[in-house]
């Protein structure tokens, strides 16, 4: 029922704001189509809150539901997904805010088609496809480019034109294939295929311009993503521009974000590289010559040492102390050999004292009988015995013609008299 107001019974803001309520809540639950222009899932509560925006006029809605309704889709809602909802419209008195409580998701149109990339992307991302480790590196100068493109199209040019730019010598095998459309991704395989077979060729760019999700589309197949996995030589994928995201981009070695970049990944610049050259050549010369610099000072300081200044000096110190050496040995085997040689003479003189010929130069004689018995008292001989004597300076025979006793002598075994005989009793003993 409309509000009976006027200018003298005004109504309450709150009652303005209940009967909106009330209003919306006779509505009931409506199907309700749009795209998700934002998603919020905040940890800890059971609610997903989504802004519903109209695909042509700009108003948007609040959208709330719960967490199970919201993970029951597969693939989960992305922003940007153009879903269909069963909601119930509600109207918040206490704010004066409007919003919907769904109770079903559904995906339609390029949301749908989006949901069905999404559970590709998952399932070749489960086989491993998309893995890093198995992205191959692109080669520094590759002798040949190979190119997947349209004929005469703009991203031709742009691969073409900018990697010549860059270095004039490049090669390119191209390759034609349709972009778009049914047959598309059947002969992007094709020239994939023939460009890997050929061994001249180091890397394949695949590109194209942008476009819209179903023109892309193609870039998205299963097998063309299969067959670039496959692959030998390295692949670049060149297609779209940067907010594009087909598959291809995943699974190739390395994603150029438009053709223009691909010629950049692929060939170096002449103009740069000649450049890190001479500096890395000036960088090469300081590093010689600072080396060469260093390595003659240490031969300045080597040959500024005395021993290598002067050599002579330094003999000459060592010749004076091998002469002084010699000096002090001289000196001192001379004294070792004087004192040998008067302790010789002493004992030559000790030795010649002791000698039985120096008793013999004394007037001393050694009597000997026949047999050689050193005749040591008168029993030891009788009357006409032979006998030897034995004087310093030589021997003479003799004959014993009498035997005098000396009364004086002690008997034999007694000690001897220590005093040689005196002249007399050597003659009677001879």
């Amino acid at each position: 029922m409309a509000l009976e107001t006027s200018p003298a019974a005004p109504v309450a803001v709150r009652t303005v704001a209940n009967a909106i309520g009330g209003w919306i809540d006779r509505l009931g639950a409506v199907w309700v189509e749009g795209q998700v222009a934002q998603l919020n899932r905040r940890q800890g509560t059971n609610t997903v809150f989504l802004t519903l925006r109209d695909s042509v006029a700009d108003i948007s809605v609040r959208v709330t539901c719960s967490r199970q309704v919201f993970d029951s889709l597969n693939p989960p809602v992305v922003e940007g997904a153009s879903v269909v909802v069963l909601a119930k419209p509600s109207y918040y008195a206490n704010r004066g805010t409007f919003s919907l409580y769904a109770t079903e998701i559904r995906m339609v149109g390029l949301g749908e088609l989006l949901a069905r990339l999404e559970r590709r992307r998952q399932l070749l991302a489960a086989e491993g496809l998309f893995v890093r480790e198995l992205k191959k590196s692109l080669p520094f100068l590759p002798g040949t480019v190979g190119l997947v493109t349209a004929p005469n199209s703009a991203a031709e040019r742009d691969v073409l034109e900018n990697a010549r730019r860059r270095w004039p010598a490049v090669r390119f095998a191209v390759r034609y294939a349709a972009m778009q459309g049914q047959n598309a991704a059947r002969e992007v395989m094709e020239g994939l295929a023939s460009l890997d077979r050929d061994d001249e060729v180091d890397v394949i760019v695949v590109a194209r311009g942008g476009g819209s999700v179903e023109d892309l589309l193609p870039f998205s197949d299963e097998g063309l993503v299969r067959a670039v996995h496959t692959t030998r030589t390295p692949v670049v994928s060149a297609i779209g521009h940067e907010q594009d995201s087909p598959l291809l981009d995943l699974v190739a070695d390395h994603r150029a974000s438009t053709p223009t970049d691909a010629a950049k990944l692929v060939v170096p610049d002449v103009a740069e590289e000649t450049q890190r050259v001479a500096a890395l050549r000036e960088q090469g010369r300081r590093v010689i010559v600072g080396w060469v610099d260093q390595e003659q000072s240490r031969l300045d300081a080597v040959r500024q040492r005395p021993s290598l200044a002067d050599p002579h000096r330094g003999l000459a110190d060592q010749t004076g102390q091998v002469l002084e050496l010699r000096d002090r040995a001289r000196r001192t085997l001379g004294h070792q050999l004087d004192r040998s040689h008067g302790d010789l003479e002493h004992r030559l003189a000790r030795v010649r004292s002791l000698s039985p010929l120096a008793t013999l130069e004394r007037g001393y004689a050694v009597v000997q009988d026949g047999d050689g018995h050193v005749v040591t008292a008168a029993a030891q001989v009788e009357r006409d015995d032979p006998v030897s004597v034995r004087v310093h300076d030589g021997r003479f025979a003799a004959v014993v013609s009498e035997v005098l006793p000396d009364p004086a002598a002690k008997p034999s075994g007694a000690p001897a008299d220590p005093g040689p005989p005196d002249d007399d009793s050597e003659e009677r003993t001879a």
